[in-house]
């Protein structure tokens, strides 16, 4: 039986497998930076953690796309339980960033320390998880991988 194929690709390389390490970082980052922010209550942090929450949001939505191109795109991959655990945690990673980002943007950085800060870290921990399940497409199950 031939390999799962991934649907969104360029030159016969996955999109989305290219576009993760983005919205992986600037959550990582954001974490990281509320953590300055709480140690040392400098304004840079909370602009930074805003900044890269926004354009976490934006890299995680286009990851998204092409993630949910790839599921609708082959009965193989649909099949994969871990594909749907690997997709509904970062659904609720990516919704739980966006009330943590629209929470900074109307409240400043009041909402970063305990609230935000707890929030980055929970999204951090889904990430971890949804990073091994996504790691098991590819080396378990092979989804994308060239036959």
């Amino acid at each position: 039986m031939p390999n799962p194929k991934s649907t969104a690709q360029i030159a016969g390389h996955p999109v989305h497998p290219m576009l993760i390490p983005f919205p992986i970082a600037c959550f990582v980052l954001a974490f990281i930076s509320d953590l300055a922010f709480w140690k040392t209550t400098n304004d840079f942090w909370a602009s930074a953690s805003l900044w890269l929450l926004g354009i976490g949001l934006i890299m995680a939505a286009l990851a998204a796309v092409m993630g949910l191109t790839d599921v609708l795109g082959d009965d193989q991959v649909r099949n994969i339980s871990d594909a749907w655990l690997h997709a509904g945690g970062n659904v609720v990673a990516v919704v739980i960033e966006l009330y943590n980002w629209y929470s900074r943007y109307e409240h400043g950085k009041d909402a970063i320390v305990p609230t935000g800060v707890i929030l980055s870290l929970v999204v951090v921990l889904i990430l971890l998880f949804t990073g091994w399940k996504g790691w098991e497409m590819v080396y378990r199950h092979r989804v994308g991988v060239a036959e």
